[in-house]
């Protein structure tokens, strides 16, 4: 029996569980080997673009149940609610998985500003060759 092609592709798929990952409808996130997948923050209605994190299954998990964004917090080694002592709250409009479940998009209405500087994103400045120059 042959096995399924990936579309637009020569390649072969592995296993079945890649051909579900990639275009079924079985939500099936892969995180890498330090159990993080990379999750971009993008303001619902603007469309800009306010921050970049981790997730593991617990953050997943836990921006599921409560509808607010939470990540894993790398320098701290757990679970982290963004806004959770600031008040800055990322309320989750909709998460988007890329096609390969390894990377999210979360679109949110941010309740203050994203960034911990206190800026409404974090990318709040741009590289030239003359270095960083804010964006206004």
């Amino acid at each position: 029996m042959e096995r399924p092609k990936a579309p637009n592709s020569e390649e072969t798929i592995i296993s079945k569980n890649d051909l579900d990952r990639e275009s079924g409808t079985a939500f099936l996130p892969r995180f890498d080997a330090q159990g993080l997948a990379g999750a971009i923050v993008q303001h619902e209605t603007t469309g800009e673009v306010l921050m970049f994190a981790f997730m593991d299954q617990e953050a997943l998990d836990a921006t599921r149940a409560t509808g607010f964004a939470h990540f894993h917090s790398r320098s701290r080694g757990k679970l982290w609610k963004k806004g959770e002592t600031s008040g800055h709250l990322l309320e989750v409009k909709a998460l988007l998985v890329d096609c390969d479940q390894d990377a999210f998009v979360l679109k949110v209405r941010p309740h203050g500003p994203a960034c911990h500087t206190g800026e409404r994103s974090c990318f709040y400045r741009q590289l030239g060759s003359d270095g960083l120059t804010r964006l206004d």
